[in-house]
């Protein structure tokens, strides 16, 4: 169901509708507050400046976080592979072990 939400952001309130939890709706503008804020303090902008700079420092960071996930992705599936491999090669060294326990005699001709 949506919900409308009053916060404030750089000194400005604004309503959200949203479907989302309310406490994350907070956490999110929350951070959005400090970001901006943090802008407008340190570059001396004007609001629109700084949600523009916030805007292209939060996409910068979700873009670098995407990129780590999929390195991740990446890297697990190679350690999947490398596990199929070795499950391969420990089951072909089992029955190399039966194998040779019960014909002992066919390892000394190897």
């Amino acid at each position: 169901m949506k919900e409308k939400m009053n916060v404030t952001i750089a000194g400005s309130t604004y309503t959200l509708v949203t479907t989302d939890d309310p406490a994350h709706v907070e956490q999110v503008a929350a951070q959005v507050d400090q970001m901006m804020t943090s802008v407008i303090q340190q570059a001396k902008v004007s609001a629109l400046d700084a949600a523009v700079l916030t805007a292209i420092n939060a996409v910068d960071s979700a873009v670098r976080e995407q990129q780590t996930s999929q390195g991740l992705r990446d890297q697990m599936k190679d350690n999947l592979e490398e596990n199929r491999k070795l499950r391969q090669e420990l089951a072909d060294a089992r029955r190399e072990i039966t194998r040779l326990k019960k014909n002992p005699r066919s390892s000394a001709s190897n």
